[in-house]
Formats: structure tokens, sequence, C-alpha cells
């Protein structure tokens, strides 16, 4: 008996790709498995071109010649790529997108985080915003590292290692409190 799933349009994160200098391309291949709507920039668009990898949008102003045919231009403008595709996911009514990039400001992801789920990896982490209140299960010795600051941060089942970075004392669950609307944390991926 085999099992079919049928996967409908935006129930996956898009992935939006804006950098692929040193990301493993079997974790490339784990974020593309549900065939997410695939968006670029002008520098990554020929590198997923070269390998194979079918791109539905474009953030740049004009198409690339021989790149791919049937893929939707997106304009920008000043090189605001980050900023216009959240504009264009949220617009278009997408809940959740990935995003792989090699720069991270939270300040310029932290006004999207109540619009849309999003999952930014960088430098071999998995860096996402919080609410008060996380809770998650994590093996014994696992680490986590905060991205944003609270001065009103309480936490349990976490052992300080320095100001950012956090060690799981036992399998558990681990509890992150604070008064900001949103923090972020990475975890090593």
């Amino acid at each position: 008996m085999s099992s079919h799933h049928i996967v409908r349009e935006k129930q996956e994160p898009a992935l939006l790709v804006l950098n692929l200098s040193e990301f493993s391309f079997e974790l490339l291949g784990q974020l593309l498995e549900w065939s997410p709507t695939l968006i670029a920039i002008p520098e990554t668009a020929e590198q997923l071109h070269n390998n194979q990898i079918k791109i539905d949008w474009l953030i740049a102003n004009q198409h690339i010649n021989d790149l791919q045919s049937d893929v939707k231009l997106i304009p920008v403008e000043n090189e605001q790529y980050l900023q216009t595709a959240f504009f264009q996911l949220i617009d278009q009514g997408y809940r959740a997108v990935n995003i792989i990039t090699d720069q991270f400001d939270a300040d310029k992801y932290l006004p999207y985080a109540s619009q849309i789920d999003l999952v930014v990896y960088h430098n071999n982490e998995k860096i996402f915003p919080i609410k008060s209140g996380f809770s998650k299960w994590k093996p014994a010795g696992d680490k986590i590292r905060l991205i944003s600051q609270s001065p009103s941060f309480s936490y349990t089942g976490l052992i300080p290692l320095d100001d950012q970075s956090f060690e799981t004392t036992a399998d558990g669950f681990v509890t992150l409190t604070f008064n900001e609307p949103y923090l972020f944390i990475a975890e090593t991926i």
C-alpha cells in the first residue's frame, strides 16, 4: 500500500536563496524536497540554474539571458532583495519562508517576524524568531545562541556558556521568557 501526499501551493515554506557560498548542497536538497516556491537573486540564479534547479521567482530588474523559462520577475529597488521578497511573499499569502544567506542582521528580519514564519540558514546555523514562553525539547549538551538581547531574559534547562551561548543541562524541555515581542535564537545545523 502506498501513501500519496498532496502538497498544496504555499503549504510548504518558500525558499529564498540570497547566497550559496559554503552552503551544503545536501541541506539544499532537503529544503527543496517538497518543491517550494524557489526565489533567487541574480547572483544565485545562475548557480541554481547550473545545478539544474528550477527557479520560480527572480528578484531583479531584468531577466538573465538564457536562464530559464517561466520565471516570474520581481522588480527590486536599490538591491533591497530581502525586503522585496518579504513584501511579495506576504502579499501572495505565503505563511513561511526559509532563507539561505551569508549575512544576518536581526533588525532587518524583525519587522516581518509577526507576518510570516521565517528560518534563516547562515554560517552553519539555523536562526529563527521566538516568542516569550518558547519551549522546545532538546537533548543534553545541545547548544543555542541568542542573536538578539533582552534585559529581562530568563530560562530553564540551560546553563550559560557566555553572554549569548547556552547549553542544555539534560535531555528535556528548555524554556525562554522575555519582555520583547520576539528574540532570535540560533541552533547549529
